[in-house]
């Protein structure tokens, strides 16, 4: 049941119910790749461009609070790196009253389902959603399709995994894009939750924008976003023109020219 204050923070984390939020937690999966290593100026762009919220680990909530411009903070609770033995092996790195400590609107907690790692992820999920319910915090579920024999993109899987996060006690869930509208349309139907989408890997402005416009499209709710967002040349442009998709509704073209960014021929 959805607390008074659980809603009145999604509010600080969404804008109408729809959410752009760029997580930026990649330090520890990635290092300090371009757009993390000057984090401030970074979560500043984003912030002004028309970012919701931003997200990141625990340790680096003094570097947010100052540069967010008044927007929403999700504290991650979970990792891996890509050098460590095995990526989908994510570890608790942080509580629910750490990140409240932290000044977190939220919490987010990865989990892959369809790994050798999901009966373990689905335990310490539900454990995040029971302590978050005690303070009235969102939890923002990254529920990925990800395991031996499972397509990452496959409705069906996605459909699941979203389903998965509302059983246990989320509020909001991310999880992965099938290709295109239509199929998404099954995931956003297998949940009440808001469904948001990944980024992925950096695409061109214009396979970034066109995925985004697939998801509203959907019935999605927008997106949690990093990579394509925060490791782009102008961070604050593509922030502008992936929230004039998701609340304002534009076309692709005309959040790519709305937003500054050169429409690809």
């Amino acid at each position: 049941m959805t607390t008074t204050g659980t809603q009145a923070r999604l509010e600080r984390i969404g804008t109408d119910g729809n959410y752009v939020i760029v997580p930026m937690d990649h330090g520890i999966t990635l290092g300090a790749v371009q757009g993390l290593k000057d984090i401030e100026s970074t979560i500043d762009g984003v912030t002004r461009g028309g970012a919701d919220a931003v997200l990141t680990q625990k340790g680096i909530a003094p570097r947010v609070h100052d540069h967010k411009n008044g927007q929403g903070y999700i504290v991650h609770l979970n990792a891996s790196t890509t050098i460590g033995p095995d990526e989908r092996d994510k570890r608790m790195t942080g509580t629910v009253e750490e990140a409240i400590r932290a000044g977190a609107d939220a919490v987010s907690f990865h989990i892959n389902v369809g790994s050798d790692h999901e009966p373990d992820q689905i335990t310490q999920l539900s454990e995040v959603t029971a302590a978050a319910d005690q303070f009235g915090i969102p939890v923002l579920a990254m529920a990925y399709a990800r395991g031996p024999g499972v397509d990452s993109e496959d409705p069906e899987a996605l459909g699941h995994a979203v389903r998965l996060a509302e059983e246990v006690g989320a509020d909001l869930v991310k999880t992965g894009y099938s290709g295109d509208a239509e199929s998404f349309q099954h995931v956003v139907e297998s949940t009440r939750l808001p469904v948001v989408i990944a980024g992925g890997s950096k695409g061109t402005d214009r396979e970034t924008i066109e995925m985004v416009r697939g998801v509203m499209d959907a019935g999605g709710s927008g997106v949690s976003m990093g990579r394509s967002i925060f490791q782009h040349e102008d961070p604050e442009a593509i922030a502008r023109a992936v929230s004039g998709v998701v609340h304002e509704d534009l076309s692709t073209d005309d959040a790519l020219r709305e937003s500054g960014l050169a429409l690809e021929v």
